[in-house]
């Protein structure tokens, strides 16, 4: 069986896109690298991925403070949410992961400054690292809005 040929690479997995799935992208340099978007939703469900404290001019935001890292993470994933369709409170699930596991709680505490209200189910994961070895957290949300 033969994929789809696309820039000498075949797609072996191609899948038509329906009119109810949309993409949202940060802008970021290694969503068409990687071939991912920042976020997708598809009927009521929307995906945010892994986000990463990515500074508005590019590098990494607030080096060495998880806090501050998590803060920029949320800011991120909240902006594509919203232009998803979302909104915070609809977010039903959140993935923390951290490379050092012992400062969740300062990733905990930016998430409940966000969720105190909305309490979504949550898991923590401890990771070896990330593309960038300043990034010392990421978030991922998945929301379900009603239509």
């Amino acid at each position: 069986m033969r994929g789809i040929k696309i820039e000498n690479q075949y797609l072996w997995h191609a899948a038509p896109l329906t009119s109810s799935r949309r993409l949202v992208s940060s802008g970021s340099p290694l969503e068409p690298e990687i071939g991912f978007s920042r976020a997708v939703r598809a009927g009521p469900y929307i995906c945010v991925a892994g986000t990463a404290p990515i500074a508005e001019g590019g590098g990494t935001a607030a080096p060495g403070d998880v806090y501050a890292q998590s803060v920029r993470c949320l800011d991120i994933a909240e902006q594509a949410l919203q232009e998803a369709g979302g909104s915070l409170a609809d977010v039903v699930r959140t993935r923390v992961m951290l490379t050092d596991i012992r400062q969740w709680r300062q990733a905990a505490r930016a998430q409940a400054q966000r969720f105190a209200q909305v309490r979504p189910v949550t898991t923590f994961i401890a990771v070896s690292g990330f593309v960038d070895p300043k990034w010392l957290v990421e978030f991922e949300l998945d929301a379900i809005v009603s239509d």
